[in-house]
Protein backbone atom coordinates (compact mmCIF):
# COMPACT_ATOMS: atom_id res chain seq x y z
CA UNK A 1 0.00 0.00 0.00
CA UNK A 2 1.67 3.45 -1.02
CA UNK A 3 1.59 6.09 1.87
CA UNK A 4 1.67 9.76 1.21
CA UNK A 5 2.34 12.53 4.08
CA UNK A 6 0.41 15.59 3.53
CA UNK A 7 1.00 18.67 5.53
CA UNK A 8 -1.05 21.57 5.58
CA UNK A 9 0.42 24.63 6.73
CA UNK A 10 -2.11 27.11 8.04
CA UNK A 11 -0.69 30.80 9.78
CA UNK A 12 -1.51 29.22 13.28
CA UNK A 13 -1.12 25.56 12.61
CA UNK A 14 1.21 22.85 10.80
CA UNK A 15 -0.71 19.11 10.48
CA UNK A 16 0.62 16.78 8.99
CA UNK A 17 -0.99 12.83 8.39
CA UNK A 18 0.02 9.58 6.78
CA UNK A 19 -3.00 9.19 4.05
CA UNK A 20 -3.70 5.60 2.77
CA UNK A 21 -4.80 5.27 -1.12
CA UNK A 22 -8.42 5.43 -0.09
CA UNK A 23 -7.53 8.72 1.85
CA UNK A 24 -7.73 7.02 5.48
CA UNK A 25 -5.18 9.07 7.86
CA UNK A 26 -3.07 6.83 9.61
CA UNK A 27 -1.15 9.35 12.07
CA UNK A 28 -1.07 12.72 12.79
CA UNK A 29 1.30 15.20 13.84
CA UNK A 30 1.08 18.99 14.97
CA UNK A 31 2.95 21.75 15.60
CA UNK A 32 2.69 25.90 15.71
CA UNK A 33 3.23 27.87 12.99
CA UNK A 34 6.19 30.10 13.30
CA UNK A 35 4.86 32.40 10.48
CA UNK A 36 7.00 34.75 10.81
CA UNK A 37 9.84 32.94 9.84
CA UNK A 38 10.61 31.11 6.45
CA UNK A 39 13.39 28.99 7.67
CA UNK A 40 11.49 28.68 10.82
CA UNK A 41 8.34 27.31 8.47
CA UNK A 42 10.31 25.12 6.75
CA UNK A 43 12.15 23.42 9.98
CA UNK A 44 8.71 22.55 10.99
CA UNK A 45 7.05 21.38 8.19
CA UNK A 46 10.49 18.82 7.49
CA UNK A 47 10.34 17.79 11.33
CA UNK A 48 7.30 16.67 10.93
CA UNK A 49 7.64 14.91 7.70
CA UNK A 50 10.40 12.69 9.34
CA UNK A 51 8.69 12.18 12.09
CA UNK A 52 5.90 10.39 10.53
CA UNK A 53 8.31 8.36 8.45
CA UNK A 54 10.11 7.27 11.52
CA UNK A 55 7.16 5.25 11.57
CA UNK A 56 5.52 4.51 7.79
CA UNK A 57 7.33 3.66 4.79
CA UNK A 58 6.83 7.38 2.88
CA UNK A 59 7.04 7.76 -1.06
CA UNK A 60 6.39 11.26 -1.64
CA UNK A 61 4.83 14.78 0.89
CA UNK A 62 2.60 16.95 -0.64
CA UNK A 63 2.08 20.74 1.26
CA UNK A 64 -1.33 22.27 1.28
CA UNK A 65 0.33 26.27 1.94
CA UNK A 66 -1.84 29.05 2.77
CA UNK A 67 -0.91 31.28 -0.20
CA UNK A 68 -0.58 31.67 -4.05
CA UNK A 69 1.32 29.04 -5.59
CA UNK A 70 2.67 29.11 -8.52
CA UNK A 71 2.08 27.13 -12.10
CA UNK A 72 5.17 25.22 -11.44
CA UNK A 73 3.92 24.06 -7.56
CA UNK A 74 6.78 24.76 -5.85
CA UNK A 75 7.17 28.42 -5.29
CA UNK A 76 4.62 30.18 -2.62
CA UNK A 77 4.12 33.49 -4.55
CA UNK A 78 2.20 35.32 -1.58
CA UNK A 79 0.84 34.29 1.61
CA UNK A 80 -1.46 36.59 3.23
CA UNK A 81 -1.12 35.57 6.61
CA UNK A 82 2.50 34.20 6.86
CA UNK A 83 6.05 35.48 6.20
CA UNK A 84 6.02 33.40 2.25
CA UNK A 85 7.50 36.40 -0.31
CA UNK A 86 8.04 34.28 -3.34
CA UNK A 87 9.60 31.43 -1.47
CA UNK A 88 10.91 28.16 -2.79
CA UNK A 89 8.92 26.30 -0.57
CA UNK A 90 8.87 23.01 -2.56
CA UNK A 91 13.37 23.48 -2.54
CA UNK A 92 13.67 24.22 1.40
CA UNK A 93 11.52 21.12 1.57
CA UNK A 94 13.18 18.82 -0.43
CA UNK A 95 16.87 19.46 0.69
CA UNK A 96 15.32 18.75 4.54
CA UNK A 97 13.82 15.14 3.03
CA UNK A 98 14.10 11.99 1.81
CA UNK A 99 11.38 11.67 -0.57
CA UNK A 100 8.90 13.58 -3.84
CA UNK A 101 7.99 16.74 -2.74
CA UNK A 102 4.71 18.41 -4.36
CA UNK A 103 3.33 21.67 -3.38
CA UNK A 104 -0.37 22.62 -3.61
CA UNK A 105 -2.45 25.65 -2.45
CA UNK A 106 -4.36 24.60 0.86
CA UNK A 107 -8.03 25.05 -0.48
CA UNK A 108 -6.69 23.37 -3.43
CA UNK A 109 -6.07 20.43 -1.94
CA UNK A 110 -8.90 20.63 0.51
CA UNK A 111 -11.05 20.60 -2.58
CA UNK A 112 -9.11 17.72 -4.24
CA UNK A 113 -9.87 15.85 -1.29
CA UNK A 114 -13.61 16.39 -0.55
CA UNK A 115 -14.12 15.94 -4.42
CA UNK A 116 -12.30 12.09 -3.99
CA UNK A 117 -13.36 11.26 -0.60
CA UNK A 118 -15.86 13.35 1.20
CA UNK A 119 -18.92 16.06 0.01
CA UNK A 120 -18.18 15.77 -3.43
CA UNK A 121 -17.35 12.31 -4.48
CA UNK A 122 -20.39 11.96 -6.95
CA UNK A 123 -20.03 15.65 -8.26
CA UNK A 124 -17.46 16.49 -11.61
CA UNK A 125 -17.94 20.65 -11.23
CA UNK A 126 -17.48 21.58 -7.73
CA UNK A 127 -16.31 24.77 -5.99
CA UNK A 128 -15.10 24.57 -2.23
CA UNK A 129 -15.08 27.99 -0.02
CA UNK A 130 -13.27 27.21 3.27
CA UNK A 131 -14.50 29.66 5.30
CA UNK A 132 -11.64 29.88 8.31
CA UNK A 133 -9.35 32.39 9.98
CA UNK A 134 -9.53 33.80 5.84
CA UNK A 135 -11.73 32.44 3.06
CA UNK A 136 -10.00 30.10 1.03
CA UNK A 137 -11.27 28.52 -2.28
CA UNK A 138 -10.81 25.57 -4.70
CA UNK A 139 -12.44 24.19 -7.78
CA UNK A 140 -12.68 21.05 -9.77
CA UNK A 141 -13.87 21.31 -13.39
CA UNK A 142 -14.62 18.18 -15.32
CA UNK A 143 -12.02 16.14 -12.36
CA UNK A 144 -8.97 18.14 -12.34
CA UNK A 145 -8.30 20.88 -10.12
CA UNK A 146 -8.55 24.27 -11.60
CA UNK A 147 -5.53 26.42 -11.28
CA UNK A 148 -5.49 29.06 -13.70
CA UNK A 149 -2.61 29.80 -16.23
CA UNK A 150 -0.44 31.55 -13.42
CA UNK A 151 -1.64 28.92 -10.85
CA UNK A 152 -3.80 31.05 -8.47
CA UNK A 153 -7.19 30.80 -9.98
CA UNK A 154 -10.12 30.64 -7.45
CA UNK A 155 -8.74 32.86 -4.66
CA UNK A 156 -12.18 33.64 -4.06
CA UNK A 157 -11.52 35.50 -0.41
CA UNK A 158 -9.82 38.08 -2.35
CA UNK A 159 -12.25 38.90 -4.40
CA UNK A 160 -12.74 42.97 -3.91
CA UNK A 161 -16.30 43.40 -2.87
CA UNK A 162 -16.57 46.88 -0.46
CA UNK A 163 -14.36 49.35 -2.47
CA UNK A 164 -12.43 51.73 0.28
CA UNK A 165 -13.82 48.51 2.68
CA UNK A 166 -11.51 47.26 5.59
CA UNK A 167 -8.00 46.43 4.97
CA UNK A 168 -6.81 43.27 4.00
CA UNK A 169 -3.91 41.13 4.61
CA UNK A 170 -3.35 40.81 0.94
CA UNK A 171 -2.79 44.53 0.28
CA UNK A 172 -5.81 44.91 -0.72
CA UNK A 173 -9.06 46.53 0.98
CA UNK A 174 -12.39 45.50 1.25
CA UNK A 175 -11.92 41.89 -0.03
CA UNK A 176 -14.43 39.56 0.75
CA UNK A 177 -12.67 37.53 3.35
CA UNK A 178 -12.99 40.72 5.56
CA UNK A 179 -16.68 40.06 5.55
CA UNK A 180 -16.97 36.73 5.39
CA UNK A 181 -14.62 34.91 7.53
CA UNK A 182 -13.58 33.81 11.14
CA UNK A 183 -12.34 37.66 11.29
CA UNK A 184 -15.52 39.32 10.40
CA UNK A 185 -17.32 37.04 12.64
CA UNK A 186 -15.48 38.53 15.43
CA UNK A 187 -15.47 41.73 14.47
CA UNK A 188 -19.21 41.81 13.66
CA UNK A 189 -19.88 40.69 17.52
CA UNK A 190 -17.48 42.87 18.70
CA UNK A 191 -19.84 45.39 17.12
CA UNK A 192 -22.48 44.19 18.14
CA UNK A 193 -21.63 44.19 22.16
CA UNK A 194 -20.11 47.70 22.02
CA UNK A 195 -23.15 48.61 20.78
CA UNK A 196 -25.56 46.84 22.69
CA UNK A 197 -24.11 45.46 25.55
CA UNK A 198 -27.13 43.61 26.95
CA UNK A 199 -27.41 41.57 24.04
CA UNK A 200 -24.09 40.10 24.02
CA UNK A 201 -24.54 39.46 28.66
CA UNK A 202 -23.37 35.71 27.26
CA UNK A 203 -20.64 36.68 25.03
CA UNK A 204 -19.33 39.22 27.33
CA UNK A 205 -19.31 37.27 30.53
CA UNK A 206 -17.20 34.58 28.71
CA UNK A 207 -14.73 37.91 27.73
CA UNK A 208 -14.81 39.06 30.99
CA UNK A 209 -16.10 41.60 29.96
CA UNK A 210 -13.79 42.92 28.04
CA UNK A 211 -15.02 43.21 23.97
CA UNK A 212 -11.51 42.84 23.13
CA UNK A 213 -10.96 39.83 24.60
CA UNK A 214 -13.87 38.25 22.28
CA UNK A 215 -12.46 35.62 19.69
CA UNK A 216 -14.53 32.92 17.57
CA UNK A 217 -14.79 30.26 19.50
CA UNK A 218 -16.29 32.49 22.27
CA UNK A 219 -18.53 33.90 19.67
CA UNK A 220 -19.94 30.24 18.73
CA UNK A 221 -19.96 29.12 22.13
CA UNK A 222 -22.31 32.19 22.59
CA UNK A 223 -24.32 32.02 19.81
CA UNK A 224 -24.99 27.90 20.90
CA UNK A 225 -26.21 29.72 24.06
CA UNK A 226 -28.79 31.81 22.54
CA UNK A 227 -26.98 34.86 22.85
CA UNK A 228 -28.10 37.64 20.39
CA UNK A 229 -25.44 39.50 19.47
CA UNK A 230 -23.81 36.29 18.83
CA UNK A 231 -26.45 35.07 16.37
CA UNK A 232 -26.38 38.58 14.81
CA UNK A 233 -23.15 37.85 14.03
CA UNK A 234 -23.95 35.09 12.19
CA UNK A 235 -26.47 36.00 10.58
CA UNK A 236 -24.08 39.22 8.88
CA UNK A 237 -21.88 36.42 8.11
CA UNK A 238 -23.68 33.97 6.01
CA UNK A 239 -25.53 37.09 4.68
CA UNK A 240 -22.10 37.70 3.07
CA UNK A 241 -21.27 34.47 2.02
CA UNK A 242 -24.68 33.78 0.88
CA UNK A 243 -24.10 36.68 -1.57
CA UNK A 244 -20.94 35.75 -2.21
CA UNK A 245 -21.48 32.10 -3.38
CA UNK A 246 -24.75 33.61 -5.35
CA UNK A 247 -21.95 35.43 -7.30
CA UNK A 248 -19.58 32.69 -7.78
CA UNK A 249 -22.66 29.98 -9.02
CA UNK A 250 -22.42 33.30 -11.78
CA UNK A 251 -18.92 33.21 -12.80
CA UNK A 252 -18.70 29.64 -12.58
CA UNK A 253 -21.95 27.35 -13.29
CA UNK A 254 -20.65 24.58 -10.68
CA UNK A 255 -23.01 21.25 -9.70
CA UNK A 256 -22.08 22.11 -6.08
CA UNK A 257 -20.72 24.39 -3.68
CA UNK A 258 -19.29 22.55 -0.61
CA UNK A 259 -18.49 24.98 2.85
CA UNK A 260 -16.10 24.19 5.03
CA UNK A 261 -13.22 25.29 7.05
CA UNK A 262 -13.05 25.76 11.22
CA UNK A 263 -16.10 28.62 10.56
CA UNK A 264 -18.38 25.89 8.98
CA UNK A 265 -17.96 23.62 11.76
CA UNK A 266 -20.31 25.54 13.74
CA UNK A 267 -23.14 23.85 11.47
CA UNK A 268 -26.12 25.42 10.94
CA UNK A 269 -25.55 28.93 13.09
CA UNK A 270 -23.81 29.55 9.70
CA UNK A 271 -25.61 27.53 6.84
CA UNK A 272 -29.17 28.57 7.38
CA UNK A 273 -28.72 32.18 6.94
CA UNK A 274 -25.88 31.52 4.13
CA UNK A 275 -28.13 29.19 2.51
CA UNK A 276 -31.25 31.55 2.80
CA UNK A 277 -29.45 34.47 1.54
CA UNK A 278 -28.22 32.35 -1.38
CA UNK A 279 -31.73 31.17 -2.36
CA UNK A 280 -33.07 34.59 -2.16
CA UNK A 281 -30.41 36.38 -4.65
CA UNK A 282 -30.17 33.21 -7.29
CA UNK A 283 -33.93 33.27 -7.52
CA UNK A 284 -34.08 37.37 -8.03
CA UNK A 285 -31.38 36.84 -10.67
CA UNK A 286 -33.85 33.88 -12.58
CA UNK A 287 -31.68 31.56 -11.75
CA UNK A 288 -33.63 28.51 -11.95
CA UNK A 289 -30.87 25.78 -11.69
CA UNK A 290 -28.28 26.33 -9.33
CA UNK A 291 -25.66 24.24 -7.10
CA UNK A 292 -26.33 22.48 -4.31
CA UNK A 293 -25.12 23.61 -1.51
CA UNK A 294 -23.19 20.84 0.71
CA UNK A 295 -20.90 21.11 4.07
CA UNK A 296 -17.87 19.41 3.74
CA UNK A 297 -17.16 16.30 4.94
CA UNK A 298 -13.68 15.73 5.54
CA UNK A 299 -13.30 18.40 8.49
CA UNK A 300 -9.59 20.26 9.22
CA UNK A 301 -8.19 16.93 7.69
CA UNK A 302 -8.93 17.99 4.26
CA UNK A 303 -6.29 19.69 3.79
CA UNK A 304 -3.54 17.61 4.89
CA UNK A 305 -5.52 14.43 3.00
CA UNK A 306 -6.21 16.26 0.05
CA UNK A 307 -2.34 17.47 -0.32
CA UNK A 308 -1.21 13.39 0.75
CA UNK A 309 -3.29 12.31 -2.57
CA UNK A 310 -2.07 14.99 -4.76
CA UNK A 311 1.63 13.88 -3.80
CA UNK A 312 0.90 10.46 -4.97
CA UNK A 313 -0.54 11.17 -8.49
CA UNK A 314 2.06 13.90 -9.06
Amino acid sequence: MTLTVGVDVGGTKVLAGVVTPDGEVLATVRRPTPSQDVNDTARVIAEVVRELDEDYDIEAVGVGAAGWIDASRSVVLHAPNLAWRREPLKDRIQERVDVPVVVENDANAAAWAEYRFGAGQDQHHLILITVGTGIGGGAVVNGDIYRGHFGVAAEFGHVRVVPDGHPCGCGASGCFEQYASGKALVRFAKQQAREDPAAARTLLEMAGGDVDAIDGPMVTRAAQAADAASLAAFADLGDWLGWGMADLVSGWDPQCIILGGGVAEAGDLMSIPARETYAKVTALRGRTEVAEVRIAALGNKAGLVGAADLARIR
